[in-house]
């Protein structure tokens, strides 16, 4: 009788497993994606981040056969969307578009509902974003030696923009006052994208901004541009000088952005998507408009 009852038990644990596998494999095989696909981006619509995931969402679309959307969650510096992405189904069809923001935002916040290590698959790097060191139209200096005795003789009645707490606007712009020595009033947004039209308005002194949206306005002579903030001038604005050349040498700040999807997205998901992300790059269209803000 014992005897019987362990046979029974086996048998039934077989059948288990043997369904478990079953499920597993349907769903490992199940065609992907059957329905659109939403790409999450953690700031405002019109900033740089949204810039690029819009960029990327039509040619990644074609390739999957599916549309890729574009949902824009802001606030907390990326956290709110980053948290939402973590918590999302693993199943590929909620996909996350972030920056350096991931590797800063645990010195920046004393708890995180997610562990950046742990809560996402990485899917693949997108691009490498310049940065440009943005003044609006009728501030009085003309050129990077002139800001400077401008700001100093100043100080904080001098207003710099940025994109909200850990947004990378944030992070070069006190990055920037530190080097040189001062401190001025930093005024946050929901996004570069109000910031930058703030600037562009006048109502705000400085910002430091992505290539991604801002080389139009530079050549229409809509700003003032002190310098580029990597260490070799970009070939689309040649004219421009680095900051390290003027004197702040060192100065080297670049925006990465890459994709994610939530921890235990099946791999073969995964590599889909990372296929469609290279093709979408290798796009001539894509190619020729990154190309365009001197965007790796």
């Amino acid at each position: 009788m014992k005897l019987k009852k362990t046979l029974l038990a086996s048998v039934g644990t077989l059948f288990l497993a043997g369904g478990l596998m079953s499920t597993q494999a349907l769903a490992a095989d199940a065609p992907y994606p059957t329905k659109p696909v939403t790409l999450i981006v953690p700031f405002s619509a019109g900033g740089p981040t949204d810039t690029v995931a819009r960029l990327i969402a039509v040619p990644m679309g074609k390739s999957l056969g599916q549309t890729v959307v574009v949902e824009n969650v802001t606030g907390a510096g990326g956290t709110i969307a980053a948290t939402k992405v973590a918590r999302a189904k693993p199943d590929g069809y909620t996909l996350f578009i972030y920056h350096i923001g991931m590797a800063t935002a645990p010195a920046l916040y004393d708890k995180l509902p997610y562990d950046p290590l742990e809560s996402f698959e990485y899917i693949g790097q997108v691009v490498d974003v310049p940065m440009v060191l943005l003044g609006k139209k009728d501030l009085p200096a003309n050129n990077f030696k002139e800001l400077e005795a401008y700001i100093k003789a100043n100080g904080s009645k001098v207003t710099m923009a940025n994109a909200g707490p850990g947004a990378v606007s944030q992070l070069c712009g006190l990055l920037f006052q530190s080097r040189l020595g001062v401190k001025l009033t930093n005024v946050p947004y929901k996004g570069t994208g109000p910031a930058l039209t703030d600037l562009l308005g006048g109502q705000v002194d400085l910002l430091c901004d992505q290539t991604t949206q801002t080389v139009g306005y530079i050549k229409a002579d809509k700003v003032k541009t002190y310098g580029v903030t990597t260490p070799k001038r970009l070939p689309s604005l040649p004219n421009i000088p680095t900051l390290d050349e003027q004197g702040l040498k060192g100065f080297d700040v670049k925006v990465w952005h890459g994709v994610y999807a939530p921890k235990g997205t099946p791999p073969a998901v995964v590599a889909k998507v990372n296929a469609a992300l290279k093709a979408a790059l290798k796009d001539p269209d894509i190619k020729k408009r990154l190309d365009e803000s001197s965007i790796d």
